[in-house]
Protein backbone atom coordinates (compact mmCIF):
# COMPACT_ATOMS: atom_id res chain seq x y z
CA UNK A 1 0.00 0.00 0.00
CA UNK A 2 2.96 2.41 0.48
CA UNK A 3 4.23 1.89 -2.79
CA UNK A 4 0.77 2.46 -4.62
CA UNK A 5 1.00 5.66 -2.39
CA UNK A 6 4.12 6.37 -3.52
CA UNK A 7 3.48 5.54 -7.09
CA UNK A 8 0.41 7.70 -6.60
CA UNK A 9 2.44 10.63 -5.22
CA UNK A 10 4.39 10.71 -8.42
CA UNK A 11 2.18 11.24 -10.71
CA UNK A 12 1.32 14.66 -10.25
CA UNK A 13 0.66 16.62 -13.23
CA UNK A 14 1.41 21.06 -12.73
CA UNK A 15 -1.37 22.98 -14.36
CA UNK A 16 -0.53 26.55 -15.45
CA UNK A 17 -4.06 28.23 -15.86
CA UNK A 18 -5.29 30.82 -18.14
CA UNK A 19 -8.80 31.98 -17.99
CA UNK A 20 -10.49 35.37 -17.44
CA UNK A 21 -13.17 34.40 -15.91
CA UNK A 22 -12.18 34.45 -12.31
CA UNK A 23 -15.83 32.34 -11.44
CA UNK A 24 -15.11 29.58 -13.62
CA UNK A 25 -11.49 29.93 -12.62
CA UNK A 26 -12.42 29.12 -8.91
CA UNK A 27 -14.40 26.76 -10.05
CA UNK A 28 -11.69 24.82 -11.50
CA UNK A 29 -9.30 25.60 -8.55
CA UNK A 30 -11.89 24.13 -5.84
CA UNK A 31 -11.91 20.81 -8.89
CA UNK A 32 -8.13 20.39 -8.57
CA UNK A 33 -7.95 21.05 -5.08
CA UNK A 34 -9.94 17.90 -4.63
CA UNK A 35 -8.06 15.64 -7.53
CA UNK A 36 -4.25 15.31 -6.12
CA UNK A 37 -2.81 13.93 -9.58
CA UNK A 38 -3.78 17.62 -10.73
CA UNK A 39 -1.79 20.83 -9.10
CA UNK A 40 -2.77 24.49 -9.97
CA UNK A 41 0.89 25.84 -10.15
CA UNK A 42 0.00 29.38 -11.69
CA UNK A 43 -3.23 31.44 -12.44
CA UNK A 44 -3.07 34.42 -15.33
CA UNK A 45 -5.93 36.42 -16.74
CA UNK A 46 -4.35 36.37 -19.86
CA UNK A 47 -1.52 35.75 -22.11
CA UNK A 48 1.05 38.64 -20.76
CA UNK A 49 0.63 38.04 -17.76
CA UNK A 50 1.30 34.90 -17.71
CA UNK A 51 4.15 34.94 -20.02
CA UNK A 52 5.85 37.92 -17.95
CA UNK A 53 6.07 35.76 -14.64
CA UNK A 54 7.56 32.42 -15.70
CA UNK A 55 7.33 29.71 -13.48
CA UNK A 56 10.33 27.97 -11.91
CA UNK A 57 9.56 24.76 -12.90
CA UNK A 58 7.50 24.44 -16.11
CA UNK A 59 3.99 23.04 -16.57
CA UNK A 60 3.34 20.09 -17.82
CA UNK A 61 -0.38 21.27 -19.26
CA UNK A 62 -1.46 24.80 -20.21
CA UNK A 63 -4.90 24.97 -19.88
CA UNK A 64 -6.59 28.15 -21.42
CA UNK A 65 -9.61 29.82 -22.92
CA UNK A 66 -8.56 30.31 -26.13
CA UNK A 67 -10.40 33.59 -26.57
CA UNK A 68 -7.51 35.33 -24.87
CA UNK A 69 -5.47 34.56 -27.93
CA UNK A 70 -5.50 37.57 -30.38
CA UNK A 71 -7.61 36.22 -33.24
CA UNK A 72 -4.05 36.95 -35.35
CA UNK A 73 -2.33 34.07 -33.88
CA UNK A 74 -5.36 31.32 -33.13
CA UNK A 75 -4.39 29.23 -35.78
CA UNK A 76 -0.73 29.23 -34.47
CA UNK A 77 -1.09 28.66 -31.02
CA UNK A 78 1.79 27.01 -30.27
CA UNK A 79 3.85 30.22 -31.26
CA UNK A 80 2.51 31.86 -28.19
CA UNK A 81 4.03 28.66 -25.98
CA UNK A 82 7.33 28.30 -27.54
CA UNK A 83 8.92 28.92 -23.94
CA UNK A 84 7.35 26.17 -22.74
CA UNK A 85 8.00 23.01 -26.07
CA UNK A 86 6.79 19.88 -23.86
CA UNK A 87 3.51 21.29 -22.21
CA UNK A 88 0.42 19.84 -23.18
CA UNK A 89 -2.64 22.67 -24.68
CA UNK A 90 -5.79 21.86 -23.32
CA UNK A 91 -8.77 24.25 -24.27
CA UNK A 92 -11.66 25.63 -21.74
CA UNK A 93 -14.38 26.04 -24.36
CA UNK A 94 -17.75 27.39 -23.26
CA UNK A 95 -18.63 29.59 -26.55
CA UNK A 96 -18.29 28.59 -30.30
CA UNK A 97 -14.61 27.89 -31.27
CA UNK A 98 -13.92 27.02 -34.91
CA UNK A 99 -12.95 23.45 -35.26
CA UNK A 100 -9.25 24.67 -37.12
CA UNK A 101 -8.21 26.53 -33.86
CA UNK A 102 -9.23 23.61 -31.65
CA UNK A 103 -6.85 21.78 -34.02
CA UNK A 104 -4.44 23.47 -31.91
CA UNK A 105 -4.52 21.83 -28.84
CA UNK A 106 -3.79 18.24 -27.68
CA UNK A 107 -7.40 18.29 -26.09
CA UNK A 108 -10.48 20.59 -24.40
CA UNK A 109 -12.97 20.62 -21.48
CA UNK A 110 -16.28 22.01 -21.49
CA UNK A 111 -18.16 24.34 -18.89
CA UNK A 112 -20.71 21.20 -18.85
CA UNK A 113 -18.35 18.73 -17.94
CA UNK A 114 -18.55 17.26 -14.37
CA UNK A 115 -15.25 16.81 -12.56
CA UNK A 116 -14.96 13.15 -13.21
CA UNK A 117 -15.50 13.86 -17.20
CA UNK A 118 -12.35 16.68 -17.04
CA UNK A 119 -10.10 14.65 -15.10
CA UNK A 120 -10.97 11.73 -17.81
CA UNK A 121 -10.42 14.35 -20.65
CA UNK A 122 -6.84 15.27 -19.12
CA UNK A 123 -5.46 12.25 -18.44
CA UNK A 124 -6.75 11.27 -22.77
CA UNK A 125 -4.93 14.41 -24.18
CA UNK A 126 -1.36 13.09 -21.39
CA UNK A 127 -1.87 9.34 -22.67
CA UNK A 128 -2.04 10.08 -26.06
CA UNK A 129 -0.16 12.94 -27.13
CA UNK A 130 2.91 12.19 -29.16
CA UNK A 131 3.95 15.53 -30.01
CA UNK A 132 3.03 18.16 -31.27
CA UNK A 133 -0.70 19.03 -32.06
CA UNK A 134 -2.14 19.64 -35.64
CA UNK A 135 -1.02 22.33 -38.38
CA UNK A 136 1.42 24.49 -36.11
CA UNK A 137 3.56 26.10 -38.01
CA UNK A 138 7.17 26.64 -37.71
CA UNK A 139 8.13 29.64 -35.84
CA UNK A 140 11.67 28.54 -34.78
CA UNK A 141 13.89 31.72 -34.94
CA UNK A 142 17.21 31.58 -37.10
CA UNK A 143 20.29 31.33 -36.47
CA UNK A 144 20.73 35.09 -36.24
CA UNK A 145 17.53 35.89 -34.14
CA UNK A 146 19.12 32.79 -31.61
CA UNK A 147 22.30 35.14 -31.27
CA UNK A 148 20.19 38.67 -30.73
CA UNK A 149 18.19 36.99 -28.11
CA UNK A 150 21.46 36.27 -25.99
CA UNK A 151 22.86 39.40 -26.65
CA UNK A 152 19.72 40.45 -24.55
CA UNK A 153 19.26 38.33 -21.98
CA UNK A 154 22.79 38.48 -21.35
CA UNK A 155 21.84 42.36 -20.84
CA UNK A 156 23.46 44.07 -23.90
CA UNK A 157 21.39 47.08 -25.26
CA UNK A 158 20.39 47.59 -28.19
CA UNK A 159 23.81 49.75 -29.52
CA UNK A 160 26.44 47.33 -27.99
CA UNK A 161 24.20 44.35 -29.95
CA UNK A 162 24.60 46.22 -33.01
CA UNK A 163 28.09 47.07 -32.29
CA UNK A 164 28.96 43.45 -31.30
CA UNK A 165 27.20 42.00 -34.56
CA UNK A 166 28.41 44.57 -36.89
CA UNK A 167 24.65 45.13 -38.11
CA UNK A 168 22.53 48.91 -37.59
CA UNK A 169 20.41 49.46 -34.84
CA UNK A 170 17.58 49.00 -36.81
CA UNK A 171 18.25 45.66 -38.24
CA UNK A 172 18.75 44.64 -33.72
CA UNK A 173 14.76 46.40 -33.28
CA UNK A 174 13.76 44.37 -36.33
CA UNK A 175 15.24 40.87 -34.95
CA UNK A 176 13.92 42.06 -31.82
CA UNK A 177 10.43 42.21 -32.52
CA UNK A 178 10.49 39.15 -34.76
CA UNK A 179 12.12 37.04 -31.76
CA UNK A 180 8.78 38.60 -29.82
CA UNK A 181 6.42 37.78 -32.25
CA UNK A 182 7.45 34.16 -32.67
CA UNK A 183 8.03 33.40 -29.28
CA UNK A 184 5.19 35.75 -27.66
CA UNK A 185 7.74 37.35 -25.07
CA UNK A 186 8.67 40.49 -24.78
CA UNK A 187 10.26 40.60 -21.26
CA UNK A 188 13.83 39.61 -20.84
CA UNK A 189 13.20 37.50 -17.97
CA UNK A 190 10.77 35.61 -20.22
CA UNK A 191 13.29 35.48 -22.90
CA UNK A 192 15.85 33.63 -20.35
CA UNK A 193 13.18 31.29 -19.35
CA UNK A 194 12.84 30.37 -23.48
CA UNK A 195 16.83 30.28 -23.65
CA UNK A 196 17.47 28.23 -20.63
CA UNK A 197 14.24 25.66 -22.10
CA UNK A 198 15.82 25.53 -25.76
CA UNK A 199 19.19 25.22 -24.40
CA UNK A 200 20.60 28.24 -25.37
CA UNK A 201 21.95 29.53 -22.38
CA UNK A 202 23.72 27.43 -19.20
CA UNK A 203 21.75 27.93 -15.87
CA UNK A 204 25.71 29.08 -14.92
CA UNK A 205 25.52 32.11 -17.05
CA UNK A 206 23.29 33.79 -15.36
CA UNK A 207 24.27 36.02 -12.48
Amino acid sequence: MNSLTRTMKAKKYRIALIEPSILLSEGLKAIFHAHPEFEIVSYSTNIPHFLERPTAVPPDIILINPMVIDFQRQNHVRSVFSAYPGALLVAIVYQFIDQDVLKQYHGSITVFDDPRKIQKKLNHAINTTHGAPEAIDNFDLSDREKEILMSVVRGLQNKEIADMHNISIHTVISHRKNISRKTGIKSVAGLTVYALLHHLLDQDEIE
